[in-house]
């Protein structure tokens, strides 16, 4: 599958122990297959730091990592379980399980605030499940596993924004 990283740099190399901790899946490196998803990631880090957006992309076998036994989860909507996974990684929690990939809805600026509230205790579960299912979950899948890259990840190109 062709996937996309948008960033201000050209990232042929990728590096799944160098993101940030306390990420949506933990950390491990960020790719989407919805390239307009990588492009808007692209322009706002672009802002953010006066550079150009670069979207770097990829062909990812995720079927063939998955059966050479790295683990994979999928979490198909915004449900209790990916909130739980959410809330665990974005407050540290390191007692939550661990996969090589993990694919799901991103918590973007749709549904942060209701993933917020349910963290600060001001918003009860059933509350915030029920507004998170108004919600059609973009994509977002991150490696954390250098193996699954070095394997099954090739770079493509990358282009400006």
């Amino acid at each position: 599958m062709k996937v996309y990283h948008g960033s201000i740099t050209v990232i042929e190399h990728a590096i799944a122990n160098a993101g940030r901790d306390r990420l949506d899946f933990g950390k491990g490196f960020y790719v989407t297959d919805i390239q307009s998803q990588a492009e808007s990631w692209a322009d706002r880090m672009s802002r953010i730091n006066e550079a150009s957006g670069i979207v770097s992309v990829y062909e990812l076998d995720i079927e063939k990592a998955k059966n050479n036994h790295y683990s994979y989860k999928h979490f198909e909507h915004y449900d209790n379980e990916w909130l739980q996974y959410i809330v665990a990684n974005r407050t540290g929690n390191t007692a939550i399980e661990k996969y090589d990939i993990i694919e799901g809805g991103v918590a973007n600026d749709r549904v942060i605030d209701t993933v917020e509230a349910y963290i600060a205790n001001m918003m009860p579960l059933e509350t915030a499940l029920r507004e998170l299912a108004r919600h059609q979950p973009n994509n977002q899948i991150c490696i954390c596993n250098q193996r699954v890259i070095d394997d099954y990840m090739t770079f493509v190109e990358s282009y400006k924004i």
